[in-house]
């Protein structure tokens, strides 16, 4: 059983100031620890942008018509606003569970023997992207689901994703200088390819503000642009970043890279065949809600992959795992 710390005056004082330093000075998670709790958050971030997306595509996204309330009399959806009200508040309530993670992440990382100042900035990198987006969902809402500030909504949490898969990578390296497992030439590949990655979510955030699914059955103000050229812009950057992911692994072969940044480059090459074959079977099919949920659930999904090939491009030497009774500052053993 583990014994309850005797909160004295002068510690109640300090655990008001300072809570994360007064739970990491007598707390120190596993490394394991560390890394689920980061996992958590990251799995959390996808878990928020496919329930925005089963707002849009229920039309509930003026389920809750005003923000932060759900109505002008109301914090919480009522029976009056049906399904769609449900819909909306749930998304609503959702974001605490994504901050409880976040929240969890960074007091596992701030708790952390010896004290990665890095991974607890990740953490609160995390958090402050959490804080803004919620304003921002509000605004969406006030705005009467404005598609720009739709696609700056989804874009924002693409960016949380981002961070969040940088901060479970980092728990599973140590804190030493980045080593590169290949070329220079080989880097600049990848990073073209995050590049066009990232363009080619970007351009998906048009295709939704352009097409059909406005996110609510009234009439909601859509991106003048005609939705099928910008859906054939998208499908080109989708095959530009397939050619270059097999274009990348087959260098990696070529030059006999490690099996890190080869598995990575599968994966993605994998994941990105299945999304593109929800995407035109989505597009054949004119569009229905269940394939639109997956294919932004797969952009998630590519998204992360292809953060992953870039991360394996570098080797840290690994932290040894540390044992809730060890308090040693000294740095963490390294593999050579």
């Amino acid at each position: 059983m583990v014994p309850v710390p005797n909160l004295t005056r002068a510690n109640a004082v300090e655990a008001v100031r300072n809570p994360l330093a007064f739970i990491a000075e007598r707390w120190t998670p596993k490394p394991r620890t560390v890394q689920r709790a980061a996992l958590a958050a990251l799995v959390m971030a996808v878990v928020i942008v496919v329930t925005g997306g089963a707002v849009r595509l229920t039309g509930s996204g003026l389920g809750c018509p005003t923000w932060p309330k759900c109505s002008e009399d109301s914090l919480t959806n009522t029976s009056e606003m049906g399904i769609h009200g449900y819909i909306e508040f749930g998304n609503r309530m959702l974001t605490y569970v994504l901050s409880a993670a976040v929240g969890w992440a960074i007091i596992a990382a701030r708790s952390a023997k010896p004290y990665r100042r890095g991974l607890t900035r990740l953490g609160w990198a995390q958090f402050w992207v959490v804080m803004g987006n919620g304003v921002l969902g509000g605004i969406v809402v006030l705005v009467g689901l404005n598609p720009y500030t739709v696609a700056a909504h989804f874009l924002l949490t693409t960016a949380l994703i981002a961070v969040a898969t940088v901060m479970w990578q980092r728990t599973r390296e140590g804190d030493s200088a980045p080593h590169p497992l290949v070329s220079k030439a080989v880097r600049q590949l990848v990073w073209a390819l995050v590049a066009v990655t990232a363009l080619l979510i970007a351009v998906g955030t048009v295709v939704t503000g352009a097409g059909p699914h406005a996110g609510d059955s009234r009439e909601v103000e859509r991106i003048p642009l005609d939705w099928e050229n910008i859906t054939r812009l998208h499908a080109v950057l989708a095959w530009i970043v397939v050619t270059l992911a097999f274009a990348l692994w087959f260098v990696l072969r070529a030059v006999d890279a490690p099996k890190g940044p080869l598995h990575r480059t599968r994966d993605l090459f994998l994941v990105l065949l299945a999304q593109g074959v929800i995407g035109y079977i989505q597009y054949f099919t004119d569009l229905p809600e269940i394939l639109v949920g997956a294919h932004m659930l797969g952009s998630c999904l590519v998204w992360i992959a292809t953060l992953r090939v870039l991360l394996s491009l570098r080797e840290r030497h690994e932290a040894l795992e540390v044992s809730e009774s060890e308090q040693s500052p000294e740095p963490v053993a390294t593999r050579a």
